[in-house]
């Protein structure tokens, strides 16, 4: 069943994104050269502190950190580690979430770590984040589910990968529903797959958590013995981007995003819903 959720309840949900930006913002800030992928958990603690919230992630099906910081070839869930050492030339996603007074906010972003990286790499970003924005900007009143699939898999489709071939959208692993859990129905794919139908319509109070993984090679990943760390099967880079977004009487408002998604959105000719804490 899809939660559906009123005004009050979003505005709870908009809190909790706020957080989360918070946390986007310091990890960003603290990805350097020669920090750990543990020091970043350590920033993402101090800030959740600060603001009186709750990790979502931390203990979630035994997981042992706050944040999942996922590097290079690595997808998701790559557990923060004092040994694993940041270095020049990296990519790093990183995933993370907070709860206020039990509702959940929840989202993702790719950094690039000091410098020198290729335009295949800042390409690999950028398609995999419009991509989230494409689908953000599907979240339409009256709509199904997988209009918001088919715009982020027409996006990356659409778009020439430098050296020639395709992009791989992860297969086992897509967006959710969120609210009072950080993982509900229903579960959103990143491409179209015409076995599972159209989905549930979009009506206002839905909620999900619209995040492409795009690697620069296969779609397919396995499972380390960490039985957490996602890697693609071929070693190839990846990119993750994630918002969770409220559909509105007004039109989608972009929960994690410090402006609920109005600049981004106007780029695409979508009109953002009021911030309810504004």
């Amino acid at each position: 069943m899809v939660q559906i959720k009123n005004p009050e309840q979003i505005a709870k949900m908009r809190e909790a994104g706020l957080v989360v930006a918070a946390i986007h913002a310091a990890t960003r800030e603290a990805a350097v050269p020669g920090a750990t992928t543990k020091d970043l958990d350590q920033v993402a603690r101090k800030v959740l502190a600060e603001h009186d919230a709750k990790p979502n992630f931390l203990g979630y099906g035994g997981f042992p950190a706050t944040i999942c910081t996922s590097v290079n070839e690595v997808v998701v869930h790559g557990i923060p580690s004092d040994d694993v050492v940041l270095k020049d030339g990296d990519v790093i996603s990183i995933d993370c979430g907070a709860i206020i007074d039990g509702w959940h906010g929840d989202a993702a972003y790719t950094a690039f770590v000091g410098s020198g990286h290729s335009p295949e790499l800042i390409e690999l970003s950028r398609v995999t984040e419009e991509s989230m924005w494409a689908g953000i900007a599907a979240m339409k009143q009256g709509d199904r589910l997988v209009d918001v699939s088919r715009a982020i898999e027409t996006y990356i489709r659409r778009q020439p990968k430098p050296g020639g071939g395709k992009y791989g959208i992860i297969e086992d692993y897509g967006g959710h529903g969120i609210g009072t859990e950080m993982h509900m129905d229903p579960h959103l794919l990143n491409y179209v797959d015409r076995r599972r139908g159209k989905g549930p319509k979009l009506v206002p109070g839905f909620c999900l958590a619209i995040e492409p993984m795009v690697s620069l090679g296969t779609p397919r990943t396995e499972v380390l013995s960490d039985e957490w760390t996602v890697i693609t099967t071929d070693g190839t880079w990846s990119s993750h981007w994630e918002h969770s977004v409220a559909l509105t009487e007004q039109g989608p408002l972009v929960l994690t995003s410090p402006d609920g998604g109005k600049a981004k959105l106007a780029e695409l000719g979508v009109t953002a819903a009021p911030d309810p804490l504004a």
